[in-house]
C-alpha cells in the first residue's frame, strides 16, 4: 500500500476514534504541514516537538511577540490558579509565576514528556514551587474542574488533534466566569512571517470556541504579530 494510504487510514482511525463519536471532523489532503484533518473548514497542523525548544528561547522572541504586553493583558493576581497549555520549554510559565505568587498556582500542561522534563528542570532551578508540570493527552488538560481562573494558549491551539474536546475539557477546568486567553499568529496579515497553516483569525477562532461553550469576550490587539482573543466561561 503506498505511504500516503497507510497515513491516510491511520488518520482515519484516529478521528473515528474520537472521545466524540461525531461526524465533526474530516480527513482530506491539504497543506504539507497539516495532517490531512480538518475541523470546521481548518485544517490541524503538525505539533511542533521538542527539538524546537530553541526557537521558543529565541533571544528575538520578546521584540516579535511582545510577551511583557501579553503578560499584562492577563491582569494576573497574586493567588490566582493559572494555566499555561502547551508550555512548551515554559518560556511563559517562569514569567506567569511570580505574579501569582506562592500562594497562587500555575499549571505547566504539555503533551510531550520531553517538554515536561525540560520545564521542570527549568521550574526546580528557579525555585518556582507555585509550578505543578501536567502531562496532557490529545483530548484533555487533565486539570481538576471548576478550578482554574485564566488558562493561556499561546500559538499552540491550531496544533490540538482534537480541538472540539480540548476546548470542552478547558471549559470545564475554568471557574464560572473564568477567562482563556487564545494566542494565534494573525492570519489576516500577510506581512506576518509563519506558515499560513500555523496561524488562525479571529472569525474562525469564535467560530469554534462557541461551538464548545466558550463566550466571546474581546480580541485585544496590541501584539506585534498575534491576535490576543479573550474568551470566558459562562457564569
Amino acid at each position: 500500500m503506498p505511504r500516503i494510504n497507510i497515513l491516510f487510514a491511520l488518520l482515519w482511525l484516529c478521528a473515528c476514534n474520537a472521545p466524540a463519536q461525531t461526524p465533526r471532523y474530516s480527513l482530506k489532503q491539504g497543506d504539507p504541514n497539516g495532517i490531512g484533518k480538518w475541523y470546521m473548514g481548518r485544517e490541524i497542523a503538525y505539533v511542533m516537538g521538542h527539538q524546537g525548544i530553541g526557537w521558543l528561547e529565541r533571544s528575538e522572541r520578546e521584540e516579535e511577540e511582545n510577551t511583557t504586553a501579553l503578560l499584562k493583558n492577563m491582569a494576573l493576581k497574586p493567588g490566582e490558579t493559572v494555566a499555561d497549555v502547551g508550555a512548551g520549554s515554559g518560556y511563559h510559565v517562569v514569567k506567569m509565576a511570580p505574579l501569582v505568587g506562592p500562594s497562587g498556582t500555575v499549571y505547566a500542561v504539555d503533551i510531550q514528556p520531553e517538554m515536561i522534563e525540560f520545564l521542570q528542570h527549568r521550574v526546580q532551578k528557579a525555585q518556582l514551587t507555585q509550578v505543578k508540570a501536567v502531562l496532557n493527552n490529545d483530548s484533555s488538560v487533565q486539570l481538576p474542574k471548576a478550578q482554574v481562573d485564566k488558562i493561556l494558549l499561546v500559538d499552540v491551539y491550531h496544533e490540538f488533534a482534537f480541538p472540539y474536546e480540548m476546548a470542552v475539557s478547558m471549559l470545564q477546568a475554568l471557574k464560572p466566569g473564568g477567562k482563556l486567553f487564545l494566542v494565534e499568529f494573525r492570519a489576516e496579515d500577510r506581512n506576518v512571517p509563519i506558515k499560513t497553516i500555523h496561524k488562525m483569525g479571529v472569525a474562525q477562532a469564535r467560530k469554534e470556541f462557541e461551538a464548545s461553550g466558550f463566550v466571546w469576550v474581546e480580541n485585544m490587539s496590541n501584539l506585534p504579530w498575534q491576535h490576543c482573543m479573550v474568551f470566558a466561561k459562562p457564569g
